[in-house]
């Protein structure tokens, strides 16, 4: 028989190498994803190709019975199982069969609202990377005794990198730490430096990791896998499809009872115990009748999938283990998220697709679905099984799951499990609430959703902007903070506009060349798996631009996020709390744009003061104030995102922190500007950046070595030139005077200034200055002895009509 990576491997180069059952177990396809260009479909998972039960099954219980074997009879009866949303849940609940004796749980992504969350973890590379962990019984970690807490046995299909299962030991073992844990997976595909990171994790918590897996071996992948892989699959969606022909006319669906056991839960989302598998074991005989019977007999059933759906794997697949008991002619498979591209070959794993819209309400928003191989795969009969969340209108819909499925056998039916919900926790201790996920676009923002997750509340419906020269009054007099309200954004003229386009067409390569030097420095220093965090907004444009670089360069996708800091109230306490829940404090790297005096730098250790684990040091584009020691440069120049708004910013707001709009549980607040999406550019800043990454990477070599071997630790120069400008001035306050050439913009856009103060002969870096400055009224002072290229000065005293510190009168712009 041709293997199915056959296809893949010839056209891409990609290889499996291992153990010989490697490619019985796997074949290759292509992700219509980004983040990684190939798929290991596995043959024996029941997830995208339609496989007999008994084997999909067998193979989870094999592998729980190594386990057992492995731990001994004391220790297994002691150990609770974690399985993987979306592909490895029933897998899983097999292995827990195979344990006999062990509690269940499987990760998820449907929220609810009475389940507060236990943890969760990134799985970075997926389409839909956020999972929650919801059991329903508070202790479900704890379980073990007076000996203390049991091995936790963590299941999912493959083990290629191991950063999922990273994640998940690092936040499990911060919140419930203990001595020893498995790690079960059909195929074990990590590279050596990846399994040096499990080992650096024992190494590092003193606990025992075990691998078990039915073989083993790596995926050789060429450098330029994911760009050709992506070409790829452009030029095979390029081609036209096929229509698809209903085998029948279009009829409803027979509806099947199962007669399924009140107050059994559908699977392990909230979890599965000993005792709910023995009830389910009782009932499985009597519902394989029902859905016998329902069909006219196995005769009329004739062959038959069984089609789970997503994360409801186990109920449909022991319900089809149960028929094949019976005697019926049935496979098994589900359908999924996982955007897959079909390649009718016969040595390609995904031979056809249905696709069809989400019909479970899903919390991060509709999208479309996938059922693979189930066309073309000669069934007479589909039963589609779904939970009850899931029998919605969109299901019965045309173009919805089961119109999709009369396209692919002549007769469908369809079962419905009844969704476990459980009850109203009333725990003892007070649990913290479930945090929401990060705000990503375009329901928020115009960035990619991958660039960039905001944990930010929407403030966008609320009335927040007010005059610069009311803001200005108000916080100068102490009754309100700067964070409180939000300036009117300025639209820039024609003339400013071009002023833009200049700047960034002449400083794109310079920009590009200090993105790549921070990112390879936070790479080499901070962490081989860094998460930036950047500060909202400022350092957004940047965070996104090293993820790109990262990407670019090492073919890496580093998790993003942007938080908000405020001066004078510290950062976002819930943010930090949501991602100490899903990635490693020690991981996370702070991003902001550039330095002035180093005011938010200290904001920032000062907050994180309460929060150990987290490195305070911050990784910026340009560090002018000499106030950190992870930079791309300290020159002072013209970043161009400095020249606008929210419109080179996604179009969100800066962050707003207000008692009576962000309450102890919330995250601090931004609005999204859609109605400014003709005049955004933050994506054309990010691409231009881009596109000068080659041009740019030895330069980029040779600074990280000069910087390797430099001294960088802080000066704080800045700090002192700001003091000395202060009194020099007459304004005796450090805050109101801004360095540097983004701070003097934000001053001219956002704040009432006094005036400018420029570096002679700084030129084209101060060409949006002058014109600002020019359009506002603010004289522009020369100086010889500026350590920054300019300096924007706040005015120090400002009432409407006020005079400044040196008795001249101050038009109000």
């Amino acid at each position: 028989m041709v293997w199915t990576g056959t296809w893949v491997s010839d056209r891409l180069g990609i290889e499996l190498a291992g153990d010989d059952e490697l490619r019985g177990l796997l074949g290759l396809a292509l992700r219509r994803n980004p983040k990684r260009a190939h798929l290991l479909v596995s043959g024996v998972l029941g997830k995208h190709v339609p496989q007999l039960p008994s084997v999909v099954h067998g193979h989870g219980v094999t592998l729980g019975r190594r386990v057992r074997a492995l731990l001994g009879p004391e220790e297994a009866a002691r150990a609770v199982v974690l399985g993987y949303a979306e592909t490895a849940t029933a897998l899983g609940h097999a292995v827990a069969d195979g344990l006999e004796s062990a509690p269940y749980l499987h990760s998820t992504r449907r929220p609810v609202a009475s389940v507060p969350s236990a943890g969760g973890f990134e799985e970075s590379h997926s389409h839909a990377t956020s999972h929650l962990l919801l059991p329903e019984d508070p202790a479900f970690f704890d379980r073990g005794g007076e000996a203390g807490r049991g091995p936790l046995v963590l299941v999912d299909d493959e083990f290629s990198t191991g950063n999922t299962v990273l994640n998940t030991l690092r936040d499990l073992h911060a919140r419930h730490p203990r001595d020893h844990y498995v790690i079960v997976a059909l195929v074990d595909m990590r590279a050596p430096g990846d399994a040096d990171r499990l080992t650096a994790f024992a190494e590092e918590t003193g606990a025992r990791v075990d691998v078990v897996a039915h073989a083993r071996g790596t995926v050789r992948l060429p450098e330029d896998v994911l760009a050709r892989g992506l070409r790829l699959v452009e030029e095979q969606d390029s081609r036209p499809a096929e229509p698809l022909v209903p085998c029948a006319p279009a009829v409803a669906p027979a509806r099947l009872e199962l007669g399924w056991p009140a107050g059994l839960p559908d699977g392990g989302r909230h979890g599965f115990t000993p005792d709910h598998r023995a009830r389910l074991r009782d009932a499985l005989p009597a519902m394989a009748a029902r859905i016998i019977d329902g069909l006219g007999g196995p005769e009329h059933a004739g062959r038959l999938l069984v089609l789970g759906f997503e994360e409801l794997m186990y109920a449909p697949l022991v319900l089809a283990r149960a028929l094949e008991e019976a005697g019926l002619d049935v496979r098994f498979s589900t359908t999924t998220r996982s955007p897959v591209l079909a390649v009718d070959d016969p040595g390609y794993a995904i031979r056809t697709r249905l696709a069809f819209p989400a019909h479970d309400d899903p919390a991060d928003g509709p999208g479309e679905r996938y059922a693979y191989n189930v066309a073309g795969g000669g069934f007479d009969t589909v039963l589609a099984v779904v939970d009850s969340a899931a029998d919605t209108p969109a299901l019965h819909a045309p173009g919805g799951l089961l119109a999709q499925l009369g396209t692919a056998a002549p007769r469908v039916a369809l079962a419905v499990v009844p969704a476990h919900t459980p009850a109203p926790r009333t725990p003892d201790r007070q649990e913290p609430p479930v945090l929401p996920a990060p705000l990503r676009g375009p329901d928020f923002s115009s960035y990619e959703p991958d660039d960039v997750g905001w944990l930010l509340q929407d403030l966008s419906a609320v009335r927040l902007e007010a005059p610069v020269e009311e803001r200005e009054e108000a916080v100068q007099r102490g009754g309100a903070h700067y964070a409180e309200s939000l300036p009117v954004e300025y639209q820039p003229t024609a003339e400013y506009q071009e002023l833009y386009r200049d700047a960034l067409a002449g400083s794109a390569a310079r920009i590009a060349r200090a993105v790549g030097t921070v990112t390879e420095l936070v790479l080499a220093e901070r962490s081989p798996r860094p998460v930036l965090v950047s500060l909202a907004r400022a350092g957004t444009p940047v965070g996104v631009l090293m993820r790109r670089w990262a990407r670019h360069r090492h073919g890496t996708e580093l998790p993003h996020y942007a938080v908000s800091i405020v001066r004078g109230r510290g950062i976002d306490a819930n943010a930090l709390r949501w991602l100490a829940a899903h990635h490693d404090p020690a991981d996370v790297v702070f991003v902001d744009g550039w330095t002035g005096k180093g005011a938010i730098t200290r904001e920032l250790a000062d907050a994180l003061a309460a929060f150990p684990g987290f490195d305070p040091e911050i990784a910026v584009l340009a560090d002018p104030g000499s106030c950190v020691r992870t930079y791309g440069t300290r020159e002072d120049f013209l970043i161009p995102s400095a020249c606008l708004n929210s419109t080179v910013s996604g179009l969100i707001s800066r962050t707003v922190l207000r008692d009576d709009l962000v309450g102890a549980d919330d995250y601090h607040g931004a609005k999204f500007y859609r109605e400014l999406s003709g005049s955004d550019v933050s994506r054309d800043f990010v691409a231009a950046v881009e596109a000068r990454f080659d041009e740019v990477a030895d330069a980029v070599d040779q600074q990280v070595k000069e910087a390797a071997s430099a001294d960088r630790a802080p000066t704080w120069e800045g700090w002192a030139a700001v003091e000395r400008i202060s009194e020099e001035q007459g304004i005796h306050d450090v805050n109101l005077v801004k360095p540097g050439v983004g701070e003097t913009t934000r001053v001219l856009l956002r704040r009432v200034p006094w005036k400018i103060l420029a570096r002679r002969g700084a030129g084209a870096d101060l060409a949006h200055i002058r014109l600002l400055a020019e359009q506002r009224g603010v004289p522009v002072e020369e100086r010889d002895d500026l350590p920054y290229t300019c300096v924007g000065l706040i005015h120090p005293r400002y009432t409407r009509g006020a005079t400044g510190a040196d008795g001249k009168a101050v038009g109000s712009a």
